[in-house]
């Protein structure tokens, strides 16, 4: 056998990037459910709606990444550079706003 046959390769791909979407998830909403019962003040509020601003950035790369590994088109597009540096961004933001919203 020459040629590389993907596989699952994609579908597992695919399934990591929602499993990682989730995680997200439950993050900012533990983050948010934290600041918000400990008596919400306009910093912890301002701290919500970043991390919301950077889950919801998250979530659109996900999204993006997803759906192009969903196509049944033959071998899913590489990942780009610009993607890949978008999504760590967001991560790191998300990981930022909700350590910020915690303290």
């Amino acid at each position: 056998m020459n040629g590389r046959d993907p596989g699952l390769q994609p579908e597992r791909t695919r399934l990591a990037w929602r499993r990682t979407t989730l995680a997200a998830t439950v993050a900012v909403v533990l983050a948010l459910k934290s600041a918000l019962t400990d008596g919400a003040g306009p910093a912890a509020l301002l701290g919500c709606a970043l991390c919301l601003a950077a889950w919801l950035g998250f979530l659109g790369v996900a999204h993006r990444r997803i759906t192009a590994l969903a196509s049944r088109t033959g071998r899913p597009v590489p990942l780009t550079p610009r993607l890949a540096a978008s999504a760590a961004g967001w991560t790191v933001a998300l990981a930022l706003c909700g350590s910020a919203v915690l303290r």
